[in-house]
């Protein structure tokens, strides 16, 4: 019958094996723990005079091999990811063209209102990381950025005096940025 002592005897050698099998430390490790439990599960077939890691070996070889075959079956099989990983999505010519209209009337904005749309909306950042990031109020940050969604959809309209409106806007913050 095999003891505890000579199982815990044959762990050094047992991970180096189910490294060489596994190729990753951590599969490794459950293989090992795998192996043990099923020889503590079976410790009375284990017979006096074999081999310990002979017989260890066997066992966890066996496991080894039936999760290998089990993972080649069914996980090959029925995994949906590599399906998933290979499919592309192509846009729209209308996803194209709205983007494209974003992207120019986010270039009408001045400066702070683009920065606090693409802080709130672009990167998700909450109103206090941003007023952190800026520096500035919570408040400030609130109502800069409803300001700027309303010059972004008054641009999105194509509003010819909010034109305008957005360069004076620029011109009085930029006047004002270098005093």
């Amino acid at each position: 019958m095999l003891t505890n002592a000579t199982l815990f005897a044959e762990l050094e050698g047992l991970n180096r094996f189910a490294l060489k099998l596994c190729k990753n430390k951590s599969d490794a490790d459950d293989l090992v723990q795998t192996t043990i439990v099923r020889a503590l599960s079976h410790k009375e077939s284990f017979e006096d005079g074999t081999k310990a890691f002979s017989w260890l070996s066997r066992i966890m070889y066996n496991s080894f091999a039936t999760a290998y075959k089990r993972k080649i079956r069914y996980e090959s099989q029925y995994d949906p990811e590599p399906e998933i990983l290979n499919v592309r999505f192509e846009s729209s010519q209308e996803d194209k063209i709205m983007v494209r209209e974003v992207q120019s009337a986010m270039e009408e904005l001045c400066p702070q209102h683009r920065e606090i749309l693409m802080l709130i909306c672009a990167y998700e950042m909450s109103y206090e990381e941003a007023s952190t990031h800026l520096n500035i109020p919570v408040g400030t940050v609130r109502s800069r950025l409803s300001r700027a969604r309303e010059s972004l959809m008054v641009a999105m309209s194509g509003n010819d005096n909010h034109k305008r409106e957005n360069s004076l806007s620029l011109k009085v913050v930029n006047r004002t940025s270098l005093h």
